[in-house]
Parts: C-alpha cells; structure tokens; sequence
C-alpha cells in the first residue's frame, strides 16, 4: 500500500475516505427512510381515526365537559362517522343512540325533537355527549361509562354489586359477562389513546 507522500493523498486514505462516504450516505437513507415510514404510519392512523364532524365534537364537549378524544372514539366504535346507518336493534347514527334513550333525553333537557333528527349529526352528537355526560354523573369512571353506553345503566348498577366484576368502583374490564360490551369497552379505550396520540397529545 502507498502511504501519503510530498502532501499528497494516498490508495489507502482515499479508500477510507470512500468507506466513510458509503457508511454516512446509507446512515442518511436510514434515516430518511424511517422517517418517511413513520410518516406513512402516522398517516394510516390519522386516515384510520378522522375528526370528522369537529365543529359539532369540540362545541358539545365545551358545553358537557367531556373530552373531544372520548366523543370521537365513542363516535368511531358506534358508527365509524356515518350518520345515516342503523344498528339491528334500532340505534340511529353517529353516536347510535335508542330512540326511546333520545326521547328520554330530550325531556331531561326540555326539547322536543322526533326521533328522525338523530340522522342529523349536530342532533347526534349533542345527546350522545349529553348522554356521556349524564352517566359519568352516575359512575364517575369511564369504563362503567362505556359499558352503560353499550350494555344499559341497568346492567351496570347490578355489576356495582359484584365485586368481582366491579371492585371499589372500578370496572375489571376482562370480568365483564357479556363479549360485546367488553369488547366495545377495550375498542373504546384503543381509540381513545389512538385520538390522544394523533391529535390531542402536548
């Protein structure tokens, strides 16, 4: 191998050189490669979890105190944004409420709307989040919250009093007898730290 003679740089140095280039050019790629992965990533999410009706989510959870994250992801596992569909039990829209639940909320709040309205989304999303609001002031926790919301506050009361389902107010999620509000329950709180993480995190 020639050294570096009279100043000048040497086979050796310049193979160095060109290694080093090589090993800094693919660090760059690396790096722009997982950056641009993630980005893809966070995009899925965000296309996966929309805020769509914001302007009606972010004026109810003002006036009901209930956070924008929890009516979104209430929102996505009840309906996944479409306003016009109906459960097989008869819930309607965004937020699929029972008509016999909207009429009774209705007359808590003093207005007199038929049944129809609930395929309108401001309609829908301010009894939903009223709703939310109604039975966190029963439960004081958000899992009993979700679980009344999908199984009935009746169910819930009667699950207070086992404890092995709901120990010193707190609901044990896998104890919950009945799948489909448990499962509603674990969907309920992915979205949520989903929502958190995409849009509501500092």
């Amino acid at each position: 191998m020639r050294k570096q003679l009279n100043g000048k740089i040497g086979f050796e140095d310049l193979n160095i050189m060109k290694k080093t280039i090589i090993i800094l050019v693919l660090i760059a790629a690396a790096v722009i490669l997982g950056y641009a992965y993630e980005q893809i990533i966070f995009a899925w999410h965000r296309y996966r979890h929309p805020i769509e009706y914001k302007e009606h989510v972010m004026r109810y959870s003002e006036i009901y105190n209930i956070p924008p994250e929890i009516i979104f992801s209430v929102i996505k596992a009840e309906s996944s944004f479409r306003s016009n569909v109906i459960s097989p039990a008869g819930a309607i829209g965004l937020m699929q409420m029972m008509p016999e639940t909207f009429a009774w909320l209705t007359g808590k709040i003093g207005d007199h709307h038929e049944e129809g309205m609930l395929f309108d989304p401001a309609t829908n999303i301010r009894y939903g989040t009223f709703y939310l609001n109604y039975l966190y002031g029963l439960f004081n926790d958000w899992d009993l919250v979700f679980a009344a919301y999908n199984g009935g506050q009746g169910r819930v009361r009667n699950w207070m009093a086992n404890p092995e389902i709901v120990r010193n107010g707190v609901l044990i999620i896998d104890a919950i007898p009945i799948p489909e509000t448990r499962n509603y329950v674990i969907r309920v709180n992915r979205n949520i730290e989903m929502y958190r993480r995409l849009y509501f995190s500092d």
